[in-house]
C-alpha cells in the first residue's frame, strides 16, 4: 500500500531532505535503530534508510536522505501529498537502550538524523546524553536544534571551522574521554570513515562503541545477502543481525571495499536519470 508524506523539508538544497510519512503501522512498532526499505517503483531497488523519528500517536515515521543516486532522486521529486510506492519496516534489531549513566552520541552527515532517535531515546530511559555533530561546514549541519531540545550537552564541529570546533568529531570525541571517566558507551552513526575513526579513538579507553552500518541492502530481510559484514571474524547480516554491531569488531577496510563494488554501475545509472531528466 503506498504510503503518503505528509510533510517535506529541504534540510540542504539539492542535496538533503526530510520527509514525514503516515506509516502507523511502522510507527506503532518502530523504536531507535530500526530501519525501513523503500523502493520507488516495481521495478526498481530497495534502498535502506534508518528511521528518525517517530511519533506513534500520530502514526508517523520520519526518514532523512542524501540525493545520492537514481532511487534518491526519484524520491526527491515527491512531494507533501504524494506517496511513496512501498515502505517495508521497521526491519533490523532496535538499540539495546538501558539506563546506566552518560553516553555519548556521535553523528556524521545524514547519519545525525538516524543518531537523533537514538539518542532521544537514551534520553528518554534517563541517560545523561552528550551529543557530538559535525559536517564540512555550517550549512551542512543536521538536526541541531532537535538535538539540543532533549540532550544535556551538544557539541558541533566543522571542517571549515564556520562553526564550533574546528577540526573532526573525534577531537572533541576524544576530549571528552579523557575528561569523562563515567561515559558507559559511544554511539555513532554516520560516514563508514567516521565510524571507524570513531572506533579508532575509542578503542584506549575501552569503552564499549556501538556503530550503526549502511552496506548495500537488497530485500532487508536476509535471504539475499548483498549486506554481510564481517564482525568479530564472523560474517553477519547487517538487516537482520543489525544494523548495530560493536565498532570494535567490525572490518571497516572490508566494508568500504563492498560500499564500492557498484560505484560504476551506480554512476551510469544516475547519469542516463539524470540525461533523461534534463531532456538529453
Amino acid at each position: 500500500m503506498p504510503t503518503p508524506i505528509l510533510h517535506k523539508e529541504s534540510l540542504i538544497p539539492g542535496k538533503t531532505s526530510k520527509l514525514v510519512l503516515h506509516a502507523p503501522h511502522i510507527a506503532q512498532k518502530a523504536h531507535p535503530g530500526h530501519f525501513v526499505m523503500l523502493r520507488m517503483s516495481p521495478t526498481g531497488e530497495r534502498i535502506p534508510l534508518t528511521i528518525a523519528d517517530t511519533d506513534a500517536a500520530n502514526g508517523t515515521i520520519t526518514i532523512v536522505y542524501l540525493v545520492l543516486g537514481k532511487s534518491t532522486a526519484l524520491l526527491e521529486t515527491l512531494k507533501e501529498g504524494d506517496a511513496i510506492p512501498d515502505v517495508c519496516g521497521p526491519l533490523g534489531h532496535p538499540t539495546h537502550i538501558e539506563k546506566r549513566g552518560t553516553v555519548i552520541c556521535v553523528g556524521g552527515g545524514t547519519g545525525i538524523a538516524a543518531m537523533h532517535h537514538i539518542a532521544k531515546g537514551h534520553s528518554r530511559a534517563g541517560n545523561r546524553v552528550v551529543g557530538i555533530i559535525g559536517a564540512r561546514g555550517k550549512d551542512l549541519l543536521l538536526f541541531e536544534k532537535e538535538l539540543s531540545s532533549f540532550a544535556d550537552e551538544l557539541l558541533i564541529s566543522t571542517d571549515d571551522g564556520s562553526y564550533g570546533h574546528k577540526g573532526l568529531v573525534t577531537d572533541l570525541l576524544r576530549d571528552r574521554l579523557e575528561k569523562d571517566k563515567t561515559v558507559f558507551e559511544v554511539v555513532a552513526v554516520g560516514p563508514v570513515p567516521m565510524m571507524a575513526a570513531v572506533a579508532d579513538t575509542t578503542r584506549p579507553f575501552g569503552v564499549k562503541t556501538t556503530v550503526s552500518l549502511n552496506p548495500i541492502m537488497v530485500d532487508g530481510i536476509g535471504m539475499c545477502g548483498a549486506c554481510r559484514v564481517s564482525v568479530g571474524g564472523k560474517t553477519k547480516f547487517a538487516c537482520v543481525d543489525g544494523p548495530e554491531f560493536d565498532g570494535h569488531e567490525v572490518d571497516f577496510p572490508e566494508l568500504r571495499r563492498r560500499l564500492s563494488a557498484y560505484r560504476d554501475q551506480e554512476r551510469i545509472s544516475f547519469d542516463s536519470y539524470n540525461g533523461c531528466a534534463h531532456g538529453n
